[in-house]
């Protein structure tokens, strides 16, 4: 057992628990700070809180009283505490605290922190500045309100004077229109740490914000976690739930550590994703737990002008040690993602009870730089998912999702128009208890997946398992065979993949150019 360290600030610490557990450890760990018992985990990725500033600790690791490991650190600095109650927040869960906290934190100094002791704080947005440290005590609640007209709105894109640029504020779905603000929202800002024990609420429900989410009222829906342009951003401990669209929403930045962090939303939530970094670079979530009404980590890069004009991929992002239950997908790449996304690695984590494992959704007319390039799933553990792996070139989304151009099986001229998917690495995948199919891998003719590298898959039926649809495209129907399906591949190599349980063959395959199978 090899204990590391992650992070740690002034107040807290994160660390690692190594012993070849996925989000779970394999057997209750007791940690002992500065050899005092402190608690016992059953997470890999565990936080300590209400550390001392500028101090040196010892956290040590013990099995059944044996000692397994140790790491040492010496928290931050601290120069000062702003407790927003000092400010006037009263966190009585009535009174409107908005102002009183966002004084606290334009006033609070570098290598200082801005603190909530327990209650309950009603807000609308808040705004993050750079340099500035945000902890959320065990029992503090930030809790959203909902009446439209108090939150600020966002222009979807804003002409500059000399009208040779455009600053985009708003995003809806990929594309530049008007939205509210986020609940908590960054602009430009930089070495931003928000953690603590405590909970972002945004209050959403079936009577406010989940009312009829597709149309724009006044603006569109806010997310909970919104930054734009930052960089050097953490997220640690801190839950987050009852989002009024997608939960976490880091836009254009880049640096981004979404650590030990949890996810709650209702399984009948509309477009509550969990995590959507969209057109970012260098993100890492470690340790997040996911349970939501929409796909847990979508990685985005704009719809068809954001990708064209700024040509930003979703890139760098490694994904480890983390739980998503019950979304649309585990991890999706798209729709939203004519930028691309390049470097993506999922390793060391559970899905459980989510309609798909990956699930890549792209289409004709993303355009040329719509392109999935070195995307690795490695060492996962899956559980009652419907169908662990697809791929979907013909997924309809959009006005013109159904329209012959985008759903067409026919060969079509490859052109500005045409995305690409590239090489994908499965390896050491363990799915019991999935229902639809093993994988599906639909393809473009003219432009062929690359390469799909599959290596020591296991996968194996529920009793009962359901017959649906594994991918939305037209033609697409009821899978009972629950095979892996691959058509329009350039190269597939199958080595050491057992599939139990399917109705008929195993493998059906079209349109695959080279074939190997160990």
């Amino acid at each position: 057992m090899e204990i590391r360290h992650i992070m740690h600030t002034a107040r807290s610490v994160t660390i690692e628990i190594a012993d070849g557990g996925r989000y779970f450890t394999k057997q209750p760990i007791e940690l002992r700070l500065n050899g005092e018992p402190t608690l016992t985990t059953e997470k890999t990725i565990t936080s300590l809180f209400d550390l001392k500033p500028d101090q040196k600790y010892v956290v040590e690791a013990y099995v059944n009283g044996e000692k397994q490991g140790e790491v040492s650190f010496k928290t931050d600095y601290e120069y000062v505490t702003l407790d927003v109650t000092r400010f006037g927040a009263k966190g009585d869960g009535e009174h409107d605290d908005t102002h009183f906290i966002q004084a606290a934190i334009m006033a609070c100094p570098v290598n200082s922190r801005v603190y909530f002791p327990a209650g309950t704080y009603r807000i609308t947005s808040l705004f993050l500045k750079s340099h500035i440290r945000i902890e959320l005590a065990e029992g503090a609640e930030l809790k959203a309100f909902t009446d439209r007209e108090k939150f600020p709105t966002f222009p979807g894109m804003l002409q500059s004077y000399d009208e040779t640029d455009e600053y985009n504020l708003g995003t809806w779905e990929g594309n530049p229109l008007p939205m509210f603000s986020g609940i908590i929202c960054g602009i430009g800002a930089e070495d931003v740490v928000i953690y603590g024990q405590g909970k972002i609420n945004g209050n959403a429900s079936k009577e406010n914000w989940w009312k009829d989410p597709k149309v724009m009222n006044i603006a569109f829906r806010p997310r909970l976690f919104f930054i734009s342009g930052c960089k050097n951003v953490t997220l640690q401990g801190v839950t987050f739930c009852n989002s009024p669209s997608w939960t976490l929403h880091p836009y254009f930045s880049n640096d981004l550590k979404f650590i030990g962090v949890t996810v709650q939303n209702p399984s009948d939530s509309p477009n509550t994703d969990g995590l959507d970094p969209e057109s970012c670079k260098n993100v890492e979530i470690l340790g997040v737990r996911f349970s939501l009404g929409d796909d847990c980590i979508a990685v985005k890069s704009g719809k068809i002008y954001m990708g064209k004009k700024h040509k930003t991929p979703s890139e760098n992002i490694h994904i480890r040690q983390c739980l998503m239950e019950n979304g649309h997908g585990a991890v999706t790449l798209g729709s939203e993602m004519a930028g691309g996304v390049v470097n993506l690695t999922v390793e060391d984590c559970i899905f459980r009870h989510t309609d798909r494992g990956l699930r890549i959704k792209t289409r004709r007319g993303r355009g040329k730089d719509a392109i999935l390039s070195n995307i690795i799933f490695r060492n996962l553990t899956l559980d009652h998912v419907m169908t662990p792996l697809v791929v979907n070139c013909f997924y309809f989304c959009d006005p013109d999702g159904k329209t012959t151009y985008v759903q067409s099986r026919d060969v079509y001229p490859v052109d500005d128009r045409t995305p690409q998917v590239k090489k994908m690495v499965f390896e050491n995948m363990d799915c019991t208890n999935c229902h639809v199919a093993a994988a599906y891998f639909d393809g473009l003719p003219e432009q062929k997946i690359e390469e799909i590298y599959m290596k020591d898959i296991f996968i194996s039926y529920a009793e009962d398992a359901k017959c649906d649809v594994p991918a939305m495209s037209d033609g697409v129907e009821k899978s009972s065979k629950r095979g892996l399906f691959a058509r329009n591949v350039a190269k597939l190599t199958l080595d050491n993949v057992k599939i139990e349980g399917q109705v008929g063959e195993a493998y059906e395959l079209e349109g695959v150019d080279e074939l190997i199978k160990r």
